[in-house]
């Protein structure tokens, strides 16, 4: 495809890079909306005058509308944006670059986007677009039952879904683990209520702390709602998670200081599912786990795992020593060339 456009760019020049402005104004009216040309303007680091004409031809051909709050993509505006992704992330040679990252970390799929999530600047919104494109595409039609993990990451994507994902298909949500403890907004109740909410799908909480010891989750278990909610879990079949790095964790979770300074000497860079592991994805601390271990994922059609920035780079190398080989990551350029330079 890369070759066919360069006859195209031949024979009518300036048309790719017409192309891909007029793509990247769509794509951050989708991402903004309702936004403004000034602020546009500053978001795609280009003049107002770019941003004018562009939004101008885009308005003309029904792709954006103009209101008193700003500009919003119409619906003929996000077919063309969801048609067009292949070609532009052809262009931009991002596909190559996808499959050379799945590739170094021996998983099956990954999906970049632009910018890092780790910088002032940055922000989650590409990865939870992205998350919702694969989501999309790859959920099956009819039952699913979706075990979701918390995070800022993961509150995100539940932010940008949509009914559209329903189209179809009847969803259930569920906490992939016991979250209670954190921030309430980001714990995997709120997140998997939340996408619940946006889909007009199902939900069902799971309201266990995450730190208990052994003899405490045993009887927790026995209880016939926790019961019945952790055998949902078990039968998902498909997972969305996140994945930390190890000192953000163990500070977002209030851990003792000596469990801290145990995960220093050991080197811990990362975490995922209550495990902590190196840079080698040797695990150094693993917490009792109530809802899904590592090991269940394997059994698991569709694993999402949504993380980027620069910051994270060394915890989405080493968790992929673990996770399973149907894994889908979604990241940033941030992360991808943290883990490409390796």
């Amino acid at each position: 495809m890369q070759d066919e456009w360069q006859w195209v760019e031949a024979i009518v020049p300036q048309m790719v890079a017409k192309l891909t402005t007029r793509f990247r104004v769509l794509q951050a009216v989708e991402r903004l909306q309702p936004v403004g040309r000034r602020t546009l303007a500053y978001h795609l680091a280009c003049t107002e005058r770019t941003v004018r004409t562009t939004t101008d031809a885009l308005a003309n051909l029904g792709f954006i509308q103009m209101t008193v709050k700003g500009m919003q993509i119409t619906p003929a505006g996000q077919r063309v944006v969801a048609g067009l992704h292949p070609v532009i992330d052809t262009l931009a040679g991002r596909h190559q670059q996808e499959q050379a990252l799945a590739r170094q970390l021996g998983i099956a799929h990954c999906t970049l986007v632009p910018g890092d999530s780790s910088l002032p600047s940055g922000t989650l919104t590409g990865l939870a677009q992205a998350t919702k494109r694969v989501l999309a595409d790859q959920l099956p039609i009819g039952a699913s039952t979706i075990a979701v993990m918390g995070g800022h990451t993961l509150a995100a994507v539940a932010a940008g879904l949509t009914p559209a994902l329903s189209t179809q298909r009847q969803l259930l949500f569920v906490p992939a683990r016991g979250g209670i403890g954190e921030a309430p907004e980001i714990q995997a109740n709120a997140v998997s209520a939340q996408m619940a909410q946006r889909t007009n799908g199902q939900f069902r909480a799971l309201y266990v702390p995450e730190q208990l010891n052994t003899a405490t989750y045993k009887s927790l278990f026995a209880e016939p709602a926790i019961h019945d909610v952790l055998q949902l879990i078990a039968h998902s079949n498909v997972v969305i998670h996140g994945i930390g790095e190890a000192s953000a964790m163990a500070k977002r979770r209030n851990m003792a200081p000596d469990v801290v300074a145990d995960l220093n000497a050991a080197h811990a860079v990362g975490e995922a599912f209550g495990y902590f592991f190196d840079a080698a994805g040797h695990v150094v601390r693993k917490f009792p786990p109530i809802g899904l271990d590592i090991a269940d994922l394997a059994a698991k059609p569709l694993v999402i795992a949504v993380a980027g920035g620069s910051e994270k780079g060394a915890a989405i190398q080493a968790y992929m020593h673990l996770a399973p080989a149907q894994t889908w990551l979604i990241t940033d350029q941030g992360a991808a060339d943290f883990v490409l330079k390796k």
